[in-house]
């Protein structure tokens, strides 16, 4: 079988651009409203291999927002968005962990993904990879305030190895996650992960 969405990508990419995306290898922690359309528009940029980390499965009240469908409800999450992303690309290496980030597994998951998205929703968990991922040497994409609709225009900060993505103050527990601003957040994560791995404004680093 072809693989339609590579043979379309070269009229966007270099081929060194599409090597550079096929050998980069990017973790996802989350596959929520940020993760899921993250992972989608990166599968969509070239990237080909993946780790998803979540333990939740897909709810009804999900669909608002996330790339999941009304046949996914009651899987867990990683396995849909696997599925979702072999279907848009069957070279896709997707590799899935079913679980809760926490201080006794990060040493073994996070070593192997040089990038990583940050896309969780728990406060202190978001602080932990993060500050994990940073210490061990890490590229990290990270989102903060993204709630409601109208409000602060969303924003995108390089702070070394990081970048910060989000209006920096809307709270989601204050103002519901909804489709379009969730999705523009990860949007701009997706983005910040391309200059990772192609330089800013697609100059190689």
């Amino acid at each position: 079988m072809s693989n339609s969405l590579r043979e379309g990508l070269r009229r966007y990419f270099s081929p060194e651009q599409l090597d550079r995306l096929r050998a980069a290898r990017v973790g996802l922690a989350g596959a929520g409203g940020l993760g899921s359309n993250a992972a989608l528009m990166l599968a969509r940029c070239g990237i080909e291999d993946m780790l998803l980390v979540d333990d939740d499965v897909v709810e009804a009240s999900n669909l608002n927002r996330q790339q999941y469908w009304p046949r996914h409800l009651g899987r867990p999450k990683v396995e849909a968005l696997a599925e979702l992303l072999r279907e848009l690309n069957p070279d896709m290496r997707v590799e899935v962990q079913r679980l809760r980030l926490c201080p006794a597994n990060l040493p073994d998951i996070l070593p192997g993904r040089p990038i990583w998205v940050e896309a969780l929703d728990d406060a202190e968990a978001k602080t932990m990879l993060v500050e994990y991922a940073l210490l061990n040497g890490h590229m990290v994409a990270s989102a903060s305030g993204m709630g409601g609709y109208g409000g602060p225009a969303m924003q995108k900060r390089r702070l070394g190895r990081m970048t910060l993505v989000g209006d920096f103050s809307t709270d989601i527990l204050a103002s519901p996650p909804l489709a379009p601003r969730v999705t523009e957040a990860a949007a701009l994560l997706a983005d910040a992960v391309l200059e990772f791995v192609l330089g800013a404004n697609g100059q190689s680093q």
